[in-house]
């Protein structure tokens, strides 16, 4: 479907246009023709900046115990999610309508909590990452079994994951896929993952009302799961009037996978970092994605 929107006085701006399905490319990360996975994954950021990823070596089980326990953070009381807001590293707990992404629009704030967590120190690791403090939040075990050992062990996961992702961008730019690893830009990740709640029933108002306001990513790439309820829309032509919004239907299974503002630029603009956003449907919401700024 397509929804088309204007500049209008800040009055909410929707028509429905002709029905039509939004499909990107699935890439199969287990696939063993490397060349071929890389001409798709090209293909993909040339044309809009999204591919699904499938096969990545995280099962459903562990899928479901993230959502599990964020579920589990989220319907904590907001004095106790308070006690982990986000610190000066950008690690914790930050409210609804903390965030307003698109700041041109008129709007109490963007309707999501969230909660960040960043590297983590990993036992037995050589890299660098064992050699600094843990600056993340964690509610307790007593509040939360099992909630820490749930996200890292998904961190870890998902952080090797976007690594093999990486190693077939640097193939689609006809670079060896190894070069990202060559020139240091793994050596200690920036990668962050990110909670997010977005609530069903909301207080009415006039102001526009989104999840997440129109944004573009600002790292290299984003690994996004959902727990199925539809709101992601993207725009492919964001400097276009009226700005044309297509939602991305759900892949069971599957991340979303789209290209950063930083892989734009270093890319000089051939990949494209989508504008995007995620509508308030009046569904409750889960979702999670680690972005990797490197």
């Amino acid at each position: 479907m397509h929804i088309f929107s204007g500049e209008t006085s800040g009055a909410r701006m929707a028509q429905e246009a002709a029905a039509k399905t939004l499909i990107f490319p699935i890439i199969d990360l287990s696939s063993p023709d490397r060349v071929a996975t890389s001409r798709l994954i090209r293909q993909a950021c040339v044309d809009s900046g999204f591919f699904y990823l499938i096969n990545h070596g995280i099962d459903e089980d562990m899928f479901e115990q993230v959502f599990d326990q964020s579920k589990k953070f989220f319907q904590l009381s907001i004095q106790e999610k308070l006690e982990l807001s986000r610190n000066k590293d950008h690690r914790g707990y930050t409210p609804l309508y903390v965030e307003t992404l698109d700041t041109s629009i008129k709007s109490k704030g963007d309707s999501k909590e969230s909660f960040y967590i960043g590297p983590v120190p990993i036992e037995g690791s050589s890299s660098q990452e064992t050699h600094i403090d843990d600056v993340n939040q964690w509610p307790s075990e007593a509040t939360l079994p099992h909630w820490r050992a749930t996200m890292e062990a998904y961190y870890d996961k998902v952080l090797s994951a976007g690594i093999r992702v990486i190693s077939l961008i640097a193939l689609a730019l006809n670079l060896s896929e190894d070069f990202f690893m060559r020139v240091g830009a793994l050596d200690s990740p920036a990668a962050f993952i990110r909670l997010l709640h977005y609530p069903g029933e909301l207080p009415s108002s006039e102001d526009l009302n989104f999840g997440a306001s129109a944004h573009s990513d600002y790292g290299m790439i984003t690994l996004l799961l959902t727990d199925g309820v539809n709101g992601l829309q993207i725009c492919r032509e964001k400097d276009k009037q009226p700005q044309i919004w297509e939602d991305v239907p759900h892949l069971k299974g599957a991340f979303v996978v789209n290209i950063g503002d930083m892989l734009e630029r270093w890319t000089n603009c051939l990949f494209r970092s989508t504008l995007h956003r995620v509508i308030a449907s009046g569904q409750e919401r889960y979702s999670q994605y680690k972005q990797y700024i490197i």
